[in-house]
């Protein structure tokens, strides 16, 4: 048998296991009970699948076993109540026996978009993100979309790759955190049909839609509380300033406050090595070395501000009597210290439900408002007044913004 026909003769013996093998699948949906080996009374798979098979069940293969039209699995799969309960049932059990996936993006192409949305963060590790993208998610998934996320560890190169490669896939709308992106990344958005939504922060000239808090705000609030309580001495420390635009905005915040205050040292921006607890302490280590005359300290997070009440509680540094400390985050755990962390709570959950909210109404047409500001919710503890108990603070106040 020369190489033509051996070919011809090894297609044509697949294509009879396959069929075969649909025909016993079809008797398994169809009758209730499994393939036998009529030799032992033994349940078994038929030889050709005792390997993971590299064959892609498909909408035919589906429609053969349920014994009704492809035309019929499709509209099961788009509206199960447009089909009648006998052939859901047929439909559902081959669905299950065969283990089909029905293929979203082949049943997209005659479609504008997708049903996905992509998501770009800058980190999966902080929990701010993390509380809005779950939130975001929630409400997206509840009207039949899902989520693609990408993080770009505060790179705008990064971001870019990631705007290029959703919009590739045709979404249905794309997330975005902040507002610094690079001409290109905005140049592709700003060219695309698909609805955006700028995320935790504000600014005059959103691509699309947007929604957040300004951080330099925040700043100015830790920095007039620390003031206010008697500080004289206050220094700011952060991480990641060159990169994190968020936490650079609320360095900027606390510099004009003491600026524009008269009595008040001059301010200081101090940069750790990592957004960590111990980097924190660290560098908390190394600023009150230098400068032991400090009252005050501005963290631009809650984990830095937890290492650096760590390590005054170590040097036996009295908080708040010699010293006060407020962050930035509101985690759940800045309440257990032994110094209660007085900080500012962001609106995370907030910026989910109104970015979801924005894109959904872009996305269908209706009317919405191009921006959302929220504000941020301050709680003083003792690590900036022992007579200051945890108070209960209403959620943040929700506004839109004005025209520019």
């Amino acid at each position: 048998m020369d190489a033509p026909t051996r070919c011809i003769f090894r297609m044509s013996r697949w294509r009879k296991n396959h069929e075969r093998r649909i025909r016993q699948l079809a008797h398994v949906a169809l009758r209730g009970h499994e393939v036998t080996d009529r030799r032992h009374g033994a349940c078994r798979m038929p030889e050709h699948r005792q390997r993971r098979s590299t064959q892609r069940t498909t909408m035919s293969d589906v429609a053969r076993i349920a014994e009704v039209s492809p035309s019929t699995v499709s509209l099961f799969l788009r509206d199960p109540d447009a089909v009648s309960e006998r052939r859901r049932l047929r439909i559902q059990r081959a669905i299950d026996t065969l283990r089909y996936v029905p293929n979203r993006m082949a049943g997209s192409l005659a479609a504008a978009s997708t049903r996905v949305v992509g998501v770009i963060v800058p980190s999966l590790v902080n929990s701010f993100f993390s509380e809005t993208v779950s939130t975001l998610q929630t409400a997206l998934m509840a009207q039949g979309y899902q989520i693609l996320i990408g993080h770009t560890s505060y790179d705008p190169t990064r971001e870019e790759e990631l705007v290029r490669t959703f919009l590739s896939w045709s979404p249905s709308g794309i997330v975005l955190t902040g507002l610094g992106h690079s001409r290109a990344t905005r140049q592709m958005l700003e060219g695309s049909s698909v609805p955006v939504v700028e995320m935790w922060e504000t600014g005059p000239q959103p691509i699309d839609l947007m929604v957040g808090f300004s951080h330099a705000d925040v700043g100015r609030l830790q920095a007039r509380h620390l003031i206010d309580r008697g500080c004289r001495a206050i220094a700011f420390l952060g991480a990641e300033l060159g990169r994190d635009a968020r936490a650079s905005q609320r360095a900027q915040g606390y510099s004009d406050v003491l600026n524009s205050h008269s009595g008040q040292a001059p301010p200081e921006i101090v940069t750790a090595d990592a957004q960590s607890a111990s980097a924190g302490a660290l560098a908390f280590a190394a600023l009150h070395d230098r400068r032991p005359e400090l009252d005050g300290v501005v963290f631009s997070n809650d984990i830095l501000a937890l290492g650096a009440l760590s390590e005054a509680q170590r040097r036996g540094i009295a908080i708040p009597e010699q010293m006060r400390m407020i962050g930035f985050g509101g985690l759940d755990y800045t309440s257990q210290h032994v110094a209660d962390l007085s900080t500012i709570v962001p609106p995370q959950r907030e910026i989910g439900d109104h970015a979801a909210a924005l894109l959904l109404a872009r996305i269908e047409g209706r009317p919405c408002p191009t921006r959302i500001i929220l504000d941020p919710v301050p709680v003083f503890r003792r690590s900036t007044d022992p007579a200051v108990a945890t108070q209960d603070q209403p959620s943040p106040r929700t506004q839109p913004a004005r025209a520019p």
